[in-house]
């Protein structure tokens, strides 16, 4: 896993752990090459409404790229995906990046494209490897003048740790707030703390006015990239003008710099922005939620993941489906689903 770029900890035994509080079981497929471990997947299994059962394999099945033979290995793993598919209602695969051979070779065999939006499609993602200050003077002019001008203003921010997970959870109330969705519950994220922090592969920040809490981002790493997880923020009153959350990303950008990581990932964009980025090359618009075009300011890279590919039997079950995602009374229950095969919910 830490020598394949593009994936995420979604792959790791600890997920399946983590993912278990939500109702899932796991799968594990794994390839192997001379009693070598060359690629794999966890691939998360759970009924749903008492009826479905699903299958979601999010940014796998990976393929060590040492192997002798990566395309074999993809190859193989392909195979496997699709007999497993065949016993599930419905199976959803979002490749990792650059696997699109994953995604050609599961359309092949009886997949189409997905557009059930279970992944984000892409990303938006800062590159870690020129020096600091090179990094800085690529940042929007505003973002680059609060970078001096902080600390003047009381804002600090410190790695924190699982002591601190309920002031996360009360700040992401504020921010859901704004969104309308609500947090996870306490256990749920602190069970995903556990298991990824007791090998490094989480992190918690906080940011700080004159001492005083106002924004947390949970960030987990794998690959060589960091990305941002959980997050919330209490804009209220004069602290709400200061950019703190601007400031934590800042402060995760030099902690991961300093630890050797290749990327900082931002979290996913909406489909209409990476369109207009990547397809039509639009590098801003009023449009966009203000929450995404935040991260811009950073200056850093618009990406898309390979192609999502979704199996859906029987027939029947399939047309049905598709029949709901056609009307906006079907579209609110898909939505529903989807949301509660995340482990999250709306705010009522």
């Amino acid at each position: 896993m830490d020598r394949t770029v593009g994936t995420d900890v979604t792959q790791l035994s600890a997920w399946a752990r983590i993912r278990s509080m939500a109702g899932y079981s796991p799968v594990y497929v794994m390839a192997f090459q001379d009693d070598r471990v060359v690629g794999g997947a966890l691939l998360l299994r759970r009924r749903l409404f008492g009826l479905l059962d699903i299958g979601y394999l999010p940014y796998g099945p990976v393929v060590d790229p040492q192997a002798p033979y990566p395309s074999a290995v993809a190859l193989a793993l392909v195979e496997e995906l699709t007999q497993i598919a065949q016993s599930l209602t419905v199976t959803f695969v979002q490749p990792p990046e650059g696997a699109h051979e994953i995604s050609a070779g599961l359309l092949a065999r009886g997949f189409r494209p997905s557009r059930a939006g279970i992944a984000p499609t892409g990303s938006y993602r800062l590159d870690l490897t020129p020096p600091l200050e090179e990094i800085r003077s690529g940042f929007s002019k505003r973002l680059k003048s609060w970078t001096n001008r902080w600390q003047s203003k009381g804002v600090t921010v410190r790695l924190s740790d699982e002591s601190e997970l309920p002031l996360l959870l009360r700040l992401m109330e504020h921010t859901g707030a704004r969104q309308g969705f609500a947090p996870p519950p306490l256990d749920y994220v602190r069970t995903l703390y556990r298991e990824l922090a007791a090998n490094d592969h989480a992190a918690l920040f906080i940011g700080e006015v004159d001492g005083r809490p106002v924004s947390a981002d949970l960030v987990t790493v794998v690959g060589g990239m960091v990305r941002g997880r959980l997050g919330g923020f209490d804009g209220s009153g004069p602290t709400g003008k200061l950019s703190v959350p601007a400031a934590v990303r800042w402060e995760i950008v030099k902690w991961a710099k300093a630890r050797g990581y290749r990327w900082l990932d931002f979290g996913g964009l909406p489909e209409k922005m990476l369109v207009d980025m990547i397809d039509k090359g639009i590098h801003s618009s009023e449009e966009w939620p203000s929450a995404q075009r935040s991260k811009l300011s950073f200056n850093g890279t618009p990406f898309r993941y390979p192609t999502a590919v979704e199996l859906i039997r029987p027939a029947p079950i399939r047309a049905a489906y598709d029949v709901l995602r056609r009307n906006e009374r079907g579209a609110k229950i898909i939505a529903a689903a989807k949301m509660k095969l995340r482990g999250q919910f709306r705010k009522r």
